[in-house]
């Protein structure tokens, strides 16, 4: 059955509980049942599964995912939710909390999440690229991500070449994103300004030379307005002449800019400009 909360639930919870929906950890709950079907849905979820989930609330996510895998980990940050997540836990033995902050506690390995776990969060806008950034960056990465954001950022996340960003490209080079549904604004309570996205990021990969992969990419971003060349040939201290040939023989334009290459364009440029080919 869904845990779903309606907004006088949510409310009578907040008011229980001493809590005022929080701007500053963006703290808007759903109250909707197709959002989490998908998120479900898109996490391709089993009996074995460790879940990862970061910012659970009051759970409905949670609780939605709970009987279908082995584990949930899900970390909250608001501590006065504890006597709430504890007749929960009660109820279900599969989950467990940690109390802090996700950004700083996912790579502590005393917490046992395993080798192998996926990620399923709504997460708070304000952190959704250092969360991402953070989980892709891990020694030990998800299998898969599946994450609420801000429908503005998702199609950040899944652009293609010619409309690049470099959270993009940090995104890209370590995974395929992809929308799988679109979320109103009037899923939520409190109703955000915005409307949200459900987002899949699968293949995730090891990636061995991922420091010079962004020192490339940094420069290549440095400013915008700048032709890629130049970006590159000035930040990196580059021979330019070199820069352009190399860029005509990957994208066959040398006066590309930084947002027009796709993930493979800068492999094969850094690859080249490196010596590699």
């Amino acid at each position: 059955m869904f845990p779903s909360l309606s907004p006088s639930q949510l409310k009578s919870l907040c008011e229980t509980y001493h809590l005022t929906p929080s701007k500053k950890y963006g703290q808007n709950y759903l109250i909707s049942e197709s959002p989490i079907n998908k998120m479900i849905e898109a996490g391709e979820l089993t009996p074995d599964d460790t879940i990862v989930e970061i910012g659970p609330g009051f759970g409905v996510l949670t609780l939605a995912m709970a009987p279908h895998v082995k584990k949930v980990v899900a970390f909250e940050i608001e501590k006065k939710l504890e006597t709430y997540w504890e007749e929960k836990q009660r109820a279900y033995k599969n989950i467990h909390v940690v109390w802090g902050n996700a950004l700083k506690e996912i790579g502590n390995k005393k917490l046992e999440i395993g080798r192998v776990y996926k990620v399923l969060a709504n997460l708070p806008y304000q952190i959704t690229s250092h969360v991402i950034r953070t989980l892709l960056e891990l020694e030990q990465k998800p299998e898969r991500i599946v994450i609420m954001v801000q429908k503005e950022v998702a199609e950040r996340i899944c652009a293609k070449a010619g409309d690049m960003s470099v959270l993009a490209v940090s995104i890209q080079y370590y995974g395929t994103p992809k929308i799988v549904t679109k979320v109103t604004k009037g899923n939520f309570w409190p109703s955000p300004k915005v409307d949200s996205a459900v987002v899949a990021i699968t293949n995730i990969q090891e990636r061995n030379d991922a420091e010079t992969f962004f020192r490339y990419v940094r420069a290549g971003f440095q400013n915008k307005r700048k032709q890629l060349w130049r970006n590159l040939s000035q930040t990196l201290h580059l021979d330019p002449d070199t820069v352009k040939r190399t860029l005509q023989d990957v994208v066959g334009d040398e006066k590309v800019r930084a947002e027009g290459l796709s993930i493979e364009h800068w492999i094969l440029v850094i690859d080249k400009l490196e010596g590699k080919t």
